[in-house]
């Protein structure tokens, strides 16, 4: 339910604003015809525009033609899948990866609850929904860029390589120098 101000027409300045055409701060301006005749086309033709700009400029090229007896060394899901990817890379018991997969969407659809336990907007003042939040978007980039690397550096991003067994006293090396 909303509450909408109503102006007050007896205050002898808005009059005169109103009287100028300046007023319209105080109460909205009407969406016809203001935006949806002048201004929604020629956003809509702005945006057409570009976009057959950048095809002309910028054509999508051909890829290699397809061959179906050359199978690719690695085979990757598109980008908005290597999270779940990964997760059913790096498990070795493939129920559970299959488990974790489906505890995706059914953390997603545990957001709505944890939105409003706290009435408040800012995210400062709704501390449980801002870190699950924030550990939500880390552990889906970590698995989203750990999905691209090979399988031995794909949990440590690359950054960290355990050799155990080399050398007695040292047990990992790290790839940051």
């Amino acid at each position: 339910m909303g509450v909408t101000k109503k102006p007050d027409l007896t205050d002898p300045v808005l009059r005169a604003k109103l009287a100028k055409g300046m007023g319209h701060n105080y109460y909205g301006e009407p969406a016809w015809p203001n935006d949806l005749l002048y201004i929604f086309p020629v956003v809509i033709l702005g945006t057409i525009a570009c976009t057959v700009g950048l095809a002309v400029l910028e054509p999508s090229m051909i890829g290699e033609p397809a061959n179906p007896f050359a199978t690719p060394l690695e085979i990757l899901p598109e980008w908005y899948f290597f999270p779940v990817f990964q997760i059913l890379r790096t498990v070795p018991n493939k129920l559970l990866g299959v488990l974790l997969m489906a505890s995706v969407p059914v953390g997603l659809l545990t957001v709505p609850f944890l939105e409003n336990v706290n009435k408040f907007q800012n995210p400062f003042r709704r501390p449980v929904a801002t870190t699950v939040f924030l550990i939500g978007t880390a552990v889906a980039l970590w698995l989203g860029i750990g999905a691209t690397l090979p399988i031995d550096e794909s949990l440590t991003l690359g950054l960290f390589q355990f050799d155990i067994g080399e050398e007695e006293g040292k047990y990992f090396r790290t790839n940051l120098s």
